[in-house]
């Protein structure tokens, strides 16, 4: 297996949506993807770009990506959050996952972040060993709250 991992391009914003989708599916949330390859576009490669992604590539197709962005925390200060980290179904199983979480790893350490968080949903327990194997902790006293768009304009309208 030859797979290039690199830096996402503007252009790689399609292959990264669907794969977005593809995720999302997955998890059992098909329909709740709002976000458009221009939103993407427009994020990722603005003059301060909210985002970064780091794809693996076979024979010039996207295969997986990794997407993260910096944090800051209160306790540890500049950190690492990765968003979303997706291999497509035919390719699973061989690795391109690891090398994608080992490259965003690795740019961490070397871009002096202190911490990396993501989220992982509790029923996908294959991911879950996965990260105790490589040395991740999970978290389990913490809740990962959201508030939507909807709840978040009911909540201006009444404070």
């Amino acid at each position: 297996m030859n797979i290039l991992l690199r830096e996402a391009k503007k252009s790689d914003m399609n292959a990264v949506l669907l794969l977005i989708k593809e995720l999302a599916t997955f998890e059992k949330e098909a329909d709740a993807v709002e976000l458009t390859e221009k939103d993407l576009e427009r994020d990722g490669f603005g003059a301060q770009p909210f985002f970064k992604v780091f794809v693996a590539e076979e024979n010039k197709e996207i295969i997986g990506m990794a997407l993260f962005y910096e944090r800051y925390s209160t306790w540890k200060g500049r950190s690492l959050h990765l968003e979303d980290l997706i291999v497509k179904q035919e390719h699973r199983n061989k690795g391109v996952g690891k090398e994608l979480y080992a490259k965003v790893l690795h740019y961490a350490h070397e871009q002096k972040f202190r911490r990396v968080s993501w989220e992982v949903l509790d029923w996908n327990q294959v991911a879950i060993d996965f990260y105790v194997s490589t040395g991740a902790r999970i978290l389990d006293s913490w809740k990962v709250v959201h508030m939507d768009e909807r709840s978040l304009g009911g909540f201006v309208e009444r404070y």
